[in-house]
């Protein structure tokens, strides 16, 4: 097989000369309510093209090497008191894969605990390339099935207004969870 990026003969999808040298993750961090934040690994333009790849049949390799390069990371470093859990936003397979699961699991670690199928979206709507107005008159609807009373990352591959990682926030909070604050892949404002 060829890396998409370079063509050159590799095992992997993105050989691991790009992963070195193209992908190195970095941290940014947006605030989307007052203490509440969303942090992001790479800058929009750095993996739009990557990100696009959740409606293509190899998206899932793709979305495993961006996870193994910043969310397994960062749940290795990650230090905690106690036990958290990690909950994927609608993690709802629509094509070959959920993204947002991919990511989930690349967060477990001693700290960080994934739990899977607990947050669902009844109004399944697509946001790609809609503007704030739109998002606020159609919301995702979400219904939340898991444990109450605990502490939460919540995860989304991509963070454009941020109406939708709020609107999950708020229907965990109504559960009694704390959201400590949220994970994505990018910011499409960065």
């Amino acid at each position: 097989m060829r890396c998409i990026s370079c063509q050159n003969i590799s095992i992997k999808i993105i050989c691991k000369n790009c992963q070195n040298n193209l992908l190195k993750s970095s941290f940014y961090k947006r605030e989307l309510q007052k203490d509440f934040f969303v942090y992001s690994f790479y800058k929009f333009d750095e993996v739009k093209e990557l990100l696009n790849t959740k409606y293509e049949f190899y998206g899932d390799k793709i979305f495993n090497i961006l996870a193994s390069l910043s969310f397994q990371q960062f749940g290795q470093s990650f230090e905690f008191p106690n036990q958290i859990y990690a909950i994927p936003i609608d993690d709802h397979t629509r094509h070959q894969f959920s993204q947002t699961a991919i990511l989930t699991k690349h967060l477990k670690s001693k700290n960080i605990k994934p739990i899977y199928n607990k947050l669902k979206a009844t109004n399944i709507v697509k946001y790609a390339g809609k503007d704030l107005k739109f998002r606020e008159q159609n919301k995702r609807d979400f219904i939340y099935s898991g444990k109450k009373d605990i502490q939460i990352i919540l995860v989304d591959d991509l963070i454009t207004t941020g109406t939708t990682i709020l609107e999950a926030k708020k229907v965990l909070e109504k559960n009694g969870c704390e959201i400590l604050f949220a994970l994505t892949i990018s910011d499409a404002s960065i």
